[in-house]
């Protein structure tokens, strides 16, 4: 991980719709909860343009944040935001503590490689249909990736990419085939072009020939 991400906070008692609304409209500070480890959660509130300014970051949704409150920082994740529907605002947030010597289970978002030069587009016309964008893993915080890669290069028209097939870095694991080979869910596939392959084409001529000997 390259990124360091720290992140002040202020620990707030008020609770309620009413508090939180004039955190947000008055003081231009988010609401938000931090919970896990033996602690109790404890209702904090963040600057609302530092949040905007690190999520502009796509590392700061897996990555481990120093999360300073009140003078004390402690290490979290981001594991939950509530945006406003109409307004590009965070409404609250929620932060979960996590253990350099405990596994967590987060997730992370995973980038497509050679999509444009994969044998199934630039060779066969196909077109890449994905079934998801994230995959949730486990691993200790020292081991906890940015993104994880999947590499299309050689993937054909047809071929169906599983979470079995991604190549995860060392000391992380996929939560879903914890559960088993039930759970090996579809990552990414490369379909037939609409209307047909060339080959399809070339087929329907020579059958029109043979007819009209």
């Amino acid at each position: 991980m390259s990124e360091d991400f720290v992140l002040n906070a202020t620990s707030r008692e008020d609770a309620g719709k009413g508090a939180s609304r004039r955190l947000r409209r008055l003081e231009g500070l988010v609401p938000a909860i931090v919970y896990g480890g033996k602690k109790k959660p404890a209702s904090i509130s963040v600057n609302h343009k530092d949040l905007m300014k690190h999520l502009e970051n796509e590392a700061f949704f897996s990555h481990i944040i120093s999360l300073v409150i009140d003078d004390k920082a402690e290490d979290v994740i981001l594991k939950d935001l509530q945006r406003h529907p109409a307004k590009p605002e965070i409404v609250h947030a929620d932060f979960m503590r996590v253990s350099k010597t405990k596994k967590l289970n987060t997730s992370v978002p995973l980038h497509f490689l050679n999509e444009e030069t994969s044998k199934g587009v630039k060779l066969q016309g196909g077109n890449i249909v994905h079934n998801m964008v994230q995959l949730e893993i486990s691993c200790l915080p020292a081991d906890l990736p940015e993104f994880i890669e999947v590499d299309l290069a050689d993937v054909e028209v047809g071929q169906v990419v599983h979470i079995s097939d991604i190549q995860l870095p060392k000391g992380v694991t996929s939560v879903a085939l914890s559960h088993g080979e039930d759970h090996d869910l579809p990552v990414v596939a490369i379909n037939k072009p609409k209307g047909g392959t060339d080959d399809d084409a070339d087929a329907e001529g020579e059958d029109a020939e043979g007819d009209s000997e």
